[in-house]
């Protein structure tokens, strides 16, 4: 949820790795509120991290990019609303179908940055959008829909997924 740690949690576990960390940004700044939490997160983050800005086409952006030990996605939340919102659509199958290609691409970089003779450690943000209330206008409802979808598909090829509540790391999976 919101404020539960995800991205200092995320941090914490890049940090942990040896090597170099690209740390892919997905928020754009629309107004004064979002640009401050995106100045935060800037610097919190060490001043050896490589920034890539990419609220689109995130796994195309982080194939042209130079290699990296450790890949940190913050947010796929973000990604999500990027690719659906410009859809104007209330169909849900537009919806799905255009946050598909984005994470197929996601999917794709992660085979082609994850040789067999190499290790590169990617961690992703998300925010798990289905636990409260049912969103009042279809939009909200199919951005839900879609997102938990990608989370669910992107969880499943994961090692480890946690879950944050108030700051604490839960163990949703575990590669041991």
């Amino acid at each position: 949820g919101a404020r539960s740690g995800k991205s200092t949690y995320a941090e914490t576990l890049a940090a942990q790795h040896q090597g170099s960390v690209l740390y892919v940004a997905t928020a754009q700044a629309w107004d004064e509120d979002m640009a401050s939490r995106i100045a935060a997160h800037q610097a919190q983050r060490p001043s050896h991290w490589r920034t890539l800005e990419a609220p689109v086409n995130v796994g195309q952006a982080i194939l042209a990019a130079p290699p990296a030990d450790v890949i940190l996605i913050d947010c796929l939340t973000l990604l999500a609303s990027n690719v659906i919102a410009p859809l104007d659509t209330s169909d849900q199958a537009v919806a799905d179908q255009a946050l598909k290609l984005e994470i197929d691409a996601l999917c794709d970089a992660f085979v082609a940055t994850a040789p067999a003779t190499a290790s590169v450690h990617w961690i992703m943000v998300s925010n798990e959008v289905g636990l409260g209330i049912v969103p009042a206008y279809p939009l909200g409802r199919v951005y839900r829909d879609a997102l938990g979808r990608a989370n669910q598909r992107l969880a499943a090829l994961a090692d480890c997924v946690f879950f944050m509540v108030a700051g604490l790391p839960l163990t949703v999976k575990s590669s041991s």
